[in-house]
């Protein structure tokens, strides 16, 4: 690619770059594997009811947080929810997946934030820091 002094034409060269890069990541294998490990989670059964259980107790956990009724005993509960959520095979699956794309998608931040001497995915972010 070549850069030209056309700022207008930078920005388009950027933003075409920027989707090639979305459509090579839709090709990685690590993306692929979290979208079946997805698909395999959402037709589980067993996985959806412990879902919205888990999804319940943390729901009601917050509340209670807010109130200031939280107890270290509705923790250890939420926490042994959650636990026993990762531990049905699809669910396991299907973060053992987004733990691999997400070090390729690290990795690939490190490779565009190099050059640029800022930490691009933080930065595309959006979040303000003080």
């Amino acid at each position: 690619m070549s850069i030209e002094t056309d700022a207008g034409t930078i920005e388009q060269d950027v933003e075409t770059l920027g989707r090639q890069l979305g459509e090579a990541i839709e090709q990685l294998p690590e993306y692929r594997e979290l979208q079946e490990a997805q698909a395999a989670v959402e037709e589980s059964e067993d996985a959806q009811e412990r879902i919205e259980e888990f999804e319940q107790l943390r729901q009601e956990f917050m509340l209670a947080r807010q109130t200031g009724d939280a107890s270290q005993e509705d923790l250890r509960e939420l926490q042994q929810a959650q636990s026993e959520l990762h531990e049905i095979p699809v669910m396991a699956e299907y973060l053992e997946a987004q733990n691999r794309l997400d070090a390729k998608l690290e990795a690939i931040n490190d490779a565009i934030s190099a050059p640029l001497d800022i930490d691009f995915g933080e930065e595309a972010g959006g979040c303000c820091e003080d």
